[in-house]
């Protein structure tokens, strides 16, 4: 069975631009206390109940992150090229490509689930089947946080991180993911809207964190 267009399309565009946007964004996190706090925040919560999977890890500047605040953590991403760039960045971490609609995870494996702008290139209409496979594998008591653009916007990229891309990303209203994390089973704990921080983003940024019931 082949795989979707979408699926395809993203692993080809980040696979192309992986190398360029691990340089770019290495010290991103730096810049950007909301992220840190809103990540900080996740792995307090999280603690020490259990294995934390960075779902989208990119180059794993976030996995890392995560590690040195004191998480269990591993990374997932469909693109191999940012999976080889992570494991270069970050040898002493676990990195495995895979997909976020379908894990090759246990059910109830996860204390905690990170899904940064990673939820961004699935079509809406296939998003409430993959929020509920991160819902899958997350344990009784387990956390999800994601981090989007805020819009109602398709957008089709063709130029990013110095490369010729083609790829898809779609702008999300903070209801209307809250909404599909309740119809997956969890209980949204906490949103945060903040406005644009720099010449790169153009649109509101939202996080949301939800936890699954005991």
């Amino acid at each position: 069975m082949s795989e979707p267009v979408y699926v395809t399309k993203t692993r080809t565009a980040y696979d192309t631009v992986a190398d360029s946007y691990a340089e770019m964004l290495k010290d991103a996190l730096d810049a950007s206390p909301w992220d840190r706090a809103m990540l900080g925040t996740f792995a307090e919560l999280v603690g020490a109940s259990g294995p934390v999977a960075d779902l989208g890890c990119g180059p794993g500047r976030l996995t890392g992150f995560l590690a040195s605040l004191g998480l269990d953590v591993f990374g997932v991403d469909l693109s191999p090229g940012m999976v080889d760039a992570a494991r270069r960045a970050h040898p002493q971490l676990r990195f495995e490509v895979g997909s976020l609609g379908a894990l090759a995870l246990d059910d109830g494996c996860l204390a905690g689930a990170l899904a940064w702008y990673s939820l961004i290139h699935t079509p809406p209409e296939l998003l409430p089947s993959t929020v509920s496979e991160l819902a899958r594998v997350l344990a009784p008591g387990g956390r999800l946080l994601t981090a989007f653009q805020v819009g109602d916007e398709h957008g089709c990229i063709s130029q990013g991180y110095g490369h010729e891309i083609s790829l898809d990303a779609y702008r999300l209203q903070p209801d209307l993911v809250a909404d599909m994390c309740s119809a997956a089973g969890l209980k949204v704990e906490a949103r945060l809207v903040r406005e644009p921080q720099s010449p790169l983003e153009k649109t509101p940024q939202a996080y949301l964190l939800a936890r699954k019931p005991s």
